[in-house]
């Protein structure tokens, strides 16, 4: 049955169509000459990138970059440096107050399974633990793989103990960051459970799917632990994890011997770096992307997080190359402290506060320089819904992952009800391979990963400038 609607009626679905038209062929439009500067984009990081250049720098001539150290100094220098090379209209240094640990001499630790019988164990300090005495600590072990589990156990069998937290990476799980944030709280608070029953020590299984003889470091926590009552803290490679725990399953009278020479030192001045490139419609509008200059002192820190940092320079860089006007202000933040305070961020989201800068956007890349997949995502249902309008533009560079669910650390703390946060998602598989080892070194860097890295990373700050916020009506 053919329905006939008043003339008036018909006139305004008349109107309702032409402009769903309208629409849909401007959004062609749009989406045709957005894809014309995406391909732009992507060549010239493959082509002309610089990242693989800055990277080798960065990890190579400085090396590792513990924050307070003389390293971080020259990574801030020369940061800076190369940030006024790419002609920003304006390069500048933010002061904040880190944390200094220096971990000293290496550390040594040994298995003593009868006297004078010993099997020397891969160690390293956390990041943040007290040394032990100049002799080390020599006690007997106790294994658990939970808190639950040495709460259980209790003072009795804790006290004069060195504790030994087992628990691995949960293998079956695909996203291995997933698996890393189901075992990290041993790492991060162990000392201060294992403390408050009397411990001398403990000793964690290093957080890493690989089974080798590498040690992973990372920050840890004494909570409200008073100097007194702090203990020392190392992590034990994997392949020695396995061991200790085979070793005390036929024997759990043995005895393990750690040595370590760390130290906490008072609070010294290091810098964000910032560089930036002003809106031509909408200065007062920031898009910030960025990374963490700092690093552990294993490695070089080329995965976490020099490949982060020179992404995100990468991304200014290709808008001047490519003399892409951006109508918002784009902003770099090479961000210090990341790995043992998060100084940095909080100094930056507390200054821009005051200042009362408008963070419409802020990207976040700290997840290793492997193949780009997509990226997670902080945002309203109504602007979660536009990004994913753009994911056929991603689609010819195999990026696929748009899902809500977190950003980073660093862009974490400017967080509001409004804005937009993202983190960008490389393949995870190797990354806890890496991580906070002495394997993260720059020569497990693939350049066009890198490099593909940063162009993705490019072409949502375009969308971003191009498009904006959806912005929500005040009711």
């Amino acid at each position: 049955m053919k329905v006939k609607f008043p003339k008036k009626m018909s006139k305004i679905l008349s109107n309702i169509k032409h402009l769903i038209f309208l629409f849909l062929f401007s959004f062609g439009a749009f989406s045709q000459s957005d894809s014309i500067v995406l391909n732009e984009i992507y060549k010239t990081s493959l082509k002309d990138g610089k990242t693989y250049e800055w990277l080798d720098f960065l990890s190579n001539q400085i090396g590792g970059r513990l924050s307070g150290s003389l390293n971080a100094e020259r990574a801030v220098n020369w940061a800076e440096s190369e940030l006024i090379k790419l002609g920003l209209d304006e390069v500048r240094l933010q002061p904040v107050m880190v944390p200094k640990w220096v971990r000293g001499n290496p550390e040594f630790a040994y298995v003593e399974t009868k006297p004078g019988k010993t099997l020397n164990m891969n160690v390293c300090a956390l990041g943040g633990s007290i040394s032990t005495p100049p002799a080390g600590i020599k006690a007997g072990v106790v294994e658990v793989s939970s808190f639950d589990q040495l709460e259980a156990l209790g003072r009795d069998k804790i006290k004069g103990k060195i504790v030994f937290y087992n628990r691995a990476m949960d293998k079956s799980v695909i996203d291995t960051f997933k698996s890393y944030g189901g075992c990290v709280d041993q790492r991060y608070d162990g000392a201060f459970h294992a403390a408050k029953l009397g411990a001398v020590a403990i000793i964690v299984r290093s957080m890493t799917l690989a089974i080798d003889d590498l040690p992973h470091t990372g920050s840890m926590s004494y909570g409200n632990l008073s100097v007194k009552q702090r203990i020392p803290a190392a992590a034990i490679s994997t392949k020695d994890a396995d061991l200790l725990s085979s070793m005390l399953k036929m024997d759990n009278s043995i005895k393990f011997f750690l040595k370590q020479n760390c130290k906490q030192l008072d609070d010294v001045l290091s810098y964000n770096v910032i560089g930036e490139i002003k809106g031509s419609e909408f200065p007062d509008e920031y898009i910030l992307v960025g990374g963490h200059l700092d690093s552990w002192d294993l490695g070089d820190g080329s995965h976490d997080d020099g490949a982060g940092c020179v992404q995100s320079m990468e991304v200014l860089r290709l808008f001047k190359v490519l003399e892409i006007k951006p109508k918002r202000t784009l902003r770099v933040v090479l961000f210090m402290n990341e790995e043992n305070g998060l100084r940095g961020a909080k100094k930056y989201a507390s200054e821009s506060r005051k200042n009362k800068e408008n963070h419409i956007f802020a990207l976040e890349s700290d997840a290793g320089a492997f193949t780009p997949r997509g990226f997670y995502f902080e945002a309203d249902s109504k602007n979660f819904n536009q990004i994913l309008s753009w994911k056929d533009l991603f689609e010819p560079y195999l990026i696929h992952f748009f899902e809500l669910g977190g950003s980073g650390a660093d862009v974490g703390p400017l967080k509001n009800s409004v804005n937009v946060l993202a983190g960008l998602k490389p393949d995870s598989q190797r990354y806890f391979d890496h991580h906070h080892s002495s394997n993260d070194i720059f020569s497990t860097i693939n350049k066009r990963e890198l490099e593909i890295g940063a162009a993705t990373m490019a072409s949502l700050v375009y969308l971003f400038d191009k498009y904006g916020l959806v912005k929500v009506p005040k009711l």
